[in-house]
């Protein structure tokens, strides 16, 4: 396959076309994450606890029953050392 590449002007375009792609791609993520960043220094500075959004975030891209699971056994853990 690598052969191919290299002969090919025609699998040469296409592999250019995906680098170009994935090259779009990052700058678009690193501008989304900047933006991400203003967001949370103008929390902060509304006076939000930047990481307790940040937790929220997390404990949002999960499902119901996982977040119940993951806290009866933060609270079994909790118990069992005396924290609760």
């Amino acid at each position: 396959m690598v052969a191919d590449v290299a002969e090919s002007g025609v699998a040469a375009d296409e592999l250019k076309q995906f680098v170009e792609r994935i090259e779009r791609l990052e700058e678009e993520k690193a501008g989304l994450a900047s933006d991400i960043k203003d967001v949370f220094a103008e929390l902060k500075g509304r006076g939000f606890d930047a990481k307790a959004v940040r937790s929220i975030l997390r404990i949002r891209k999960k499902d119901h029953a996982e977040r119940q699971e993951e806290e009866a056994i933060l609270e079994l853990y909790m118990q069992a050392l005396g924290m609760t």
